[in-house]
């Protein structure tokens, strides 16, 4: 009884109307609707060279570390993870497409985070959220859904390279293809009948009719510290600052993609997830925003320490809001069970690619629901928003899409005769994407 009143004292629970058993389901919803990234993370990091097993125990790591500090600082029902397209970004676009060495993409991933409380603590995040136009956030979300979808395709052989049309459909009838398509079919069916942990669920059903087939291996042995920690601490901070050339645009560009995507992240799940859990002020603003963005940019922190791409906000939050989550409580179950997890970790590795191409197949269509915010019959709104959503896939780049739109947006601002100065945030960024484009000629 008296934990129960320590609590409902430190989270409020009886003013936001809710119990430590509403509190702990909660938790629990939301952990089962977002554990697939324990699974789906280490894979699309592994493709960049990284370890899987020690990238998983990163993962749950950050996770955990995440929700719990969001719980106990900012008192939000918000869990925080590894995001779904900035690790597709790091993967795809910092070590495959630039060519740096992973460990040295952690390094910016951890100069990204200390900017980031930098950022936070002077007023500058704040002054971007109020600055870019929510439709452009809208747009980087379907964008990233529109990528991380294309990538799953990619990696299920259902998209395939093609020298007359450069893409095209592959062989459907090849077993990581079919077991693929069917996997798709799973997940789906199991989410339109709203079964809680669809998305972990398919993936292992998946994933078991791979291993009867031979696409797989599961050999579940012993695991040593070792395993667990072959990702952590290996960040190249060093060779991220380029410290024998001076910091290039390379490290500027990184630093500022993760800055923004992991931004509109943030703000998109904060107004979501706020909204629905009635939790917004009475003049629309985030109550405690700046103790929510100090989390988020301390768990990205703590995340390359550990060894894995940017933590931000998930929106599958909403999940445990909509059971009756209103506090930091349910966030700190979150991440309890993801320390949890920890434990079981390495066995991702057994999880073959034909069960997890169809989830991020899966997650890039839940994304694409926040192309409803854009106004479109705007072209003011729609010209910069598609810009941004069509350049993402297209270019294989998420740096390539936020500058198409950031600079169309700030052009037709212009054209219109619409230009404030108190928007003068959004030309600058303007100006330095079109010397960004100038530069990369």
């Amino acid at each position: 009884m008296k934990k129960s009143g320590l609590l409902n004292r430190y989270f409020g629970l009886a003013a936001q109307g809710t119990t430590v058993r509403t509190e702990v389901i909660a938790g629990l919803t939301t952990f089962l609707t977002m554990a697939y990234i324990v699974v789906v993370n280490p894979v699309i990091l592994g493709a960049a060279g990284m370890p899987v097993a020690g990238v998983a125990a990163a993962t749950c790591l950050a996770a955990g570390f995440g929700s719990i500090l969001m719980g106990l600082i900012a008192n939000y029902p918000i869990a925080l993870a590894p995001g779904m397209g900035l690790n597709a970004y790091f993967t795809y676009t910092v070590v495959k497409g630039m060519g740096l060495p992973w460990q040295t993409a952690l390094g910016c991933v951890f100069i990204s985070g200390i900017a980031f409380l930098l950022l936070t603590v002077a007023g500058i995040r704040q002054l971007i959220i109020s600055a870019v136009p929510r439709s452009l956030f809208a747009a980087v979300g379907g964008g990233v859904g529109l990528f991380i979808a294309f990538i799953g395709l990619a990696d299920a052989g259902v998209i395939v390279a093609k020298p007359g049309t450069m893409v095209g459909l592959g062989n459907l009838t090849s077993p990581t293809a079919a077991i693929s398509l069917l996997g798709l079919v799973v997940i789906a069916s199991l989410q339109a009948r709203s079964v809680k942990g669809a998305m972990l669920i398919g993936i292992l059903l998946t994933a078991a009719v791979a291993w009867v087939f031979g696409l797989g291996h599961f050999a579940p042995g012993a695991y040593t510290l070792r395993d667990l920690s072959s990702a952590a601490f290996k960040l190249d901070i060093s060779a991220a600052l380029n410290l024998k050339g001076g910091i290039g645009l390379s490290l500027i560009e990184i630093i500022f993609v993760f800055l923004f995507v992991d931004l509109f992240d943030n703000v998109g799940t904060l107004v979501a997830v706020t909204k629905r859990a009635g939790l917004v002020a009475a003049d629309g603003t985030i109550p405690r925003l700046n103790r929510i963005l100090l989390a988020d940019a301390a768990s990205m922190v703590t995340g390359a320490l550990a060894g894995t791409s940017p933590v931000t906000s998930y929106i599958e939050s909403a999940a445990g809001v909509a059971v009756g989550g209103r506090t930091g409580l349910t966030s700190i179950v979150v991440g309890l069970l993801f320390f949890c997890t920890l434990f079981f970790a390495p066995l991702v590795q057994a999880i073959p690619a034909a069960a997890t191409a169809p989830a991020l197949v899966l997650v890039g269509a839940l994304m694409m629901g926040a192309l409803a915010e854009v106004e479109w019959s705007d072209p003011g709104a729609a010209i910069p928003a598609f810009l941004t959503v069509i350049m993402i896939p297209l270019s294989y780049s998420i740096a390539n899409g936020l500058a198409f739109g950031i600079t169309s947006h700030a052009i037709l601002k212009l054209v219109r005769g619409q230009a404030r100065m108190r928007e003068w945030l959004v030309y600058l960024l303007a100006a330095l994407c079109i010397v960004r484009f100038i530069y990369l000629a």
